[in-house]
């Protein structure tokens, strides 16, 4: 018996620290969206260096293979080291406010005409594009099943596109009834995302075929955070909840009785909790499957960006410009760093390092 423990104990141990702690390809950290880092910090971080683009940056920088990969409002695509030395560029016709992603040494990113590009992560060579019919605002997702890589990404032509990842060749549309704002989550062969048009909708990725669509009332403009069975959901009229996947129904729904500001910010979980943040300057944590909330902290000013989990602390990052960190346990500020200029997209946390973009144009870095 005590053998067959020291197994199961070691292949935990195994799982657990062969986990990447030096990588965030995708804005919110994985393919479910749950906005949890691998990494650790610093107690007390230090501004290690700044990158300046050539206009506001919206999109939320991405790290893998010791390169952090960032788009900017100027059109550009941005490849530094971590030490913050430009690598490479690439000019795209139009703004950029989605974040990139990265798989297989490949990023994938889109922009306001509607282009996703696939372009190499050594070189910033453009390996193909697919053109939406209308601009691309949120995170491209991929799924892998058997030797087929698919990217699915959401445009406001109303429809998530599904694209081969190694040719760039369309392999289906999914239309919904209004613009796709956020970015899919991806587990178990779906990919889920709320609309615009007031529904979460999950659909089949190998084929495109809609499984269920849920009712949540209005409209949805930030990511869905994915954990088996349940999704969790902001929506613009202030309203946040859980859905139960295998019953279609909501299970709880919190909202503030006095603001009733929209939720932007996409969740993020961690164990019996949830967290997300409100334009009404909040940052909140729930239990999530009670939906009874724990604590709440005042940032100062709104908050679009979506908060981070990293070890036993909360990022996050308001439109002031305040980069924040706070107890997980009860919600108490425990660092601060004035940027000065608007935070809309969340950090990337990897190899020790807080990598933020800001309306003034500049890339942020922070660690030791």
């Amino acid at each position: 018996m005590k053998y067959w423990i020291i197994i199961l104990l070691f292949l935990t141990s195994v799982n657990i620290f062969a986990q990447p702690s030096d990588s965030w390809p995708i804005f919110r950290g994985d393919q479910k969206l749950n906005g949890l880092s691998k990494s650790s910090i610093p107690e007390s971080p230090k501004l290690k260096w700044t990158f300046e683009t050539g206009d506001n940056i919206k999109s939320a920088p991405v790290v893998a293979e010791g390169k952090v990969v960032v788009g900017s409002t100027d059109g550009i695509v941005y490849c530094l080291n971590t030490e913050g030395e430009l690598l490479w560029k690439f000019e795209t016709t139009n703004s950029i406010e989605a974040p990139a992603l990265i798989v297989d040494k490949t990023i994938y990113i889109g922009n306001l005409d509607g282009m996703l590009y696939a372009l190499s992560l050594d070189s910033g060579e453009k390996l193909w594009e697919y053109e939406c019919e209308n601009q691309i605002i949120g995170s491209a997702n991929w799924w892998k099943s058997g030797d087929k890589t698919r990217i699915v990404v959401g445009s406001y032509d109303y429809y998530l596109h599904c694209v081969d990842a190694q040719t760039g060749e369309g392999l289906w549309k999914y239309e919904s009834d209004n613009f796709i704002n956020g970015a899919p989550a991806c587990e178990n062969g779906m990919a889920m995302f709320g609309g615009c048009d007031g529904y979460l909708h999950l659909v089949d990725i190998a084929s495109g075929k809609l499984i269920k669509k849920v009712d949540v009332a209005t409209y949805v403009a930030s990511s869905v955070a994915a954990e088996v069975d349940k999704a969790y959901i902001g929506d613009y009229d202030g309203r946040f909840f859980q859905v139960d996947l295998k019953s279609d129904e909501t299970t709880w729904v919190w909202e503030d009785e006095n603001t009733h500001l929209q939720f932007i910010a996409s969740p993020a979980i961690i164990g019996d909790k949830v967290l997300t943040a409100n334009y009404n300057k909040f940052l909140y944590c729930f239990n999530k499957n009670t939906g009874e909330k724990l604590w709440e902290y005042n940032t100062g000013r709104n908050v679009e960006a979506s908060p981070v989990v990293v070890q036993n602390k909360v990022i996050v990052a308001n439109m002031r410009g305040d980069l924040i960190i706070v107890n997980l346990s009860d919600g108490k500020p425990v660092w601060k760093y004035e940027i000065g200029g608007q935070i809309i997209s969340n950090p990337a946390i990897a190899g020790g390092q807080i990598y933020v973009g800001a309306f003034d144009g500049n890339v942020y870095c922070f660690g030791k």
